[in-house]
C-alpha cells in the first residue's frame, strides 16, 4: 500500500518534490541541500555535526534497513538539518539496532522525507549548485515556501551552535601523549582514534585562548571538523596564529581549511561540495591512491599558498583540488578529507600515526 504524499521539498528555484514524511513529521526548516555518495554509514552522517544546517540527499537508495547502534553515535546530539532518501525502511535487521533511524531523528527534532527522485535530484544539485531548499507539509504553496526561503537568513553560527560549551576529558590507560582537540564540531571517532593510540585528549571550546591551551601544556594540538565557512570562525584561526611553531598542530576538514587561512591562504566554496566515501586522493609523498571519506562544502585555493609556508601534499584527483598541506618547519599538517572513517575506507588511518611521530620528535616530548 503506498503512503500519502504529505511532505515536500522546494528548492530556491521552484523546483518541488513530493514525498512522504519520517522522523520529525511537523518541523518546516530551511537548509542548504547537499548529496552524499556513501552506500552506508547513514547513522555516522546524520550525526555528524559537519552536517548542521544542512539537508543531505542519500544517493543510495535504501536506507534505514540495518537501524542504529549505540556505539556508532559520531555525536551525542544530532543537528543535520534534514535527510532525504529514495526508500526508508522502518523495519532493520541487525542484532545491534536498538532504534530506528526515523526514531533518533523524531528524538532530535530532525525532518526526512522519503520517496524522492534521489537521481534526479542529486542530477539537479551536481548540475546547478548546492542551493537552499525548504522541506515543509505538502499541502505548503510553492509562493508560500519561496517566501520562507527568501526571508531566512544564512547562518553563520554554525561552529558556536555545535562545540561544546566548557572542557572535558577522553581519557585512556597507559597514556603517551596529551592532545588538546578544538571541538568546531568534532566527530567522536576521531577521539576515539586518537585514544587508540594512547593519547588523553582533552576537547575544548573553539573559542578558547592560546593562553589557556598553553597553560594545559599539550603534546599537541588537534583542530577537528565542523560545519559551515571557515571564514566565519576566527577564533580559531587567531588560536593557530598564535600557536604556529609552539606545537604539533594536526587538522581534519575544518581544520585544514583554519590552519590554510591563519597562515595566509584563501578558501573559497565549491559548487557542490565533496560528500561521500569513494574520493580518491593521490599521496604526493608516496605517489599513492587513497580512498577517502569527505564531507565539506569549501576548498583551499592553491594559488594562495605562496608565501604561507605550506606546502601541498595531497590533491583530489577528481578535480586538483588540495587535499592536505603541511608545514614541516613549524610542524603542521592538514587534510581535507576524514581520516578516521566513520563511515569510509581506512586507507589514511595512517596520519594519526603521522601526527604520534611528530610529538615524539617535538622538542618538549
Amino acid at each position: 500500500m503506498r503512503k500519502e504524499l504529505d511532505r515536500k521539498i522546494v528548492l530556491e528555484d521552484g523546483s518541488e518534490y513530493l514525498g512522504w514524511g519520517f522522523g520529525d513529521t511537523e518541523v518546516t526548516r530551511v537548509c542548504e541541500i547537499v548529496f552524499n555518495t556513501s552506500m552506508v554509514g547513514y547513522q555516522e552522517i546524520a550525526s555528524d555535526p559537519s552536517y548542521t544546517n544542512q539537508m543531505v540527499v542519500m544517493t543510495y537508495p535504501i536506507i534505514g534497513n540495518y537501524g542504529i547502534a549505540d556505539e556508532d553515535f559520531e555525536s551525542r546530539t544530532p543537528t543535520i538539518g534534514a535527510l532525504v532518501v529514495r526508500n526508508y525502511n522502518d523495519n532493520p535487521s541487525n542484532f545491534r539496532y536498538t532504534k530506528t533511524l526515523s526514531e533518533i531523528l523524531e528524538e532530535s527534532h530532525i525532518p526526512g522525507i522519503a520517496g524522492i527522485d534521489t537521481r534526479k535530484l542529486a542530477r539537479s544539485i551536481r548540475d546547478k549548485g548546492s542551493r537552499r531548499v525548504v522541506i515543509t507539509a505538502a499541502a505548503t504553496t510553492k509562493e508560500e515556501a519561496l517566501a520562507l526561503l527568501a526571508v531566512t537568513p544564512v547562518p553563520h553560527n554554525a561552529v558556536a551552535q555545535v562545540s561544546c560549551r566548557k572542557k572535558w576529558y577522553s581519557r585512556t590507560s597507559n597514556h603517551k601523549f596529551n592532545v588538546v582537540a578544538v571541538d568546531c564540531g568534532m566527530k567522536l571517532n576521531i577521539i576515539r582514534s586518537l585514544n587508540q593510540r594512547g593519547c588523553n585528549v582533552t576537547v575544548v571550546p573553539y573559542n578558547t585562548s592560546a593562553e589557556e591551551i598553553r597553560r594545559m601544556d599539550p603534546d599537541g594540538i588537534f583542530l577537528s571538523n565542523g560545519p559551515g565557512d571557515p571564514q566565519d570562525v576566527k577564533p580559531v584561526i587567531q588560536l593557530v596564529k598564535e600557536l604556529r611553531g609552539e606545537y604539533p598542530i594536526f587538522g581534519i576538514c575544518l581544520g585544514h581549511q583554519m590552519i590554510c587561512l591563519a597562515c595566509g591562504a584563501k578558501t573559497y566554496k565549491l559548487k557542490f561540495g565533496h560528500r561521500g566515501g569513494n574520493h580518491p586522493v593521490k599521496n604526493l609523498k608516496t605517489g599513492r591512491l587513497e580512498i577517502t571519506s569527505q564531507n565539506h562544502s569549501y576548498a583551499v585555493d592553491e594559488k594562495t599558498l605562496a608565501g604561507t609556508g605550506l606546502t601541498v601534499t595531497h590533491v583530489n584527483l577528481l578535480d586538483g583540488t588540495v587535499e592536505g598541506v603541511e608545514s614541516l618547519e613549524d610542524r603542521i599538517f592538514s587534510v581535507q578529507y576524514h581520516p578516521e572513517s566513520a563511515p569510509g575506507p581506512q586507507d589514511s588511518t595512517y596520519l594519526f600515526d603521522q601526527f604520534l611521530d611528530m610529538m615524539k620528535e617535538a622538542p618538549h616530548a
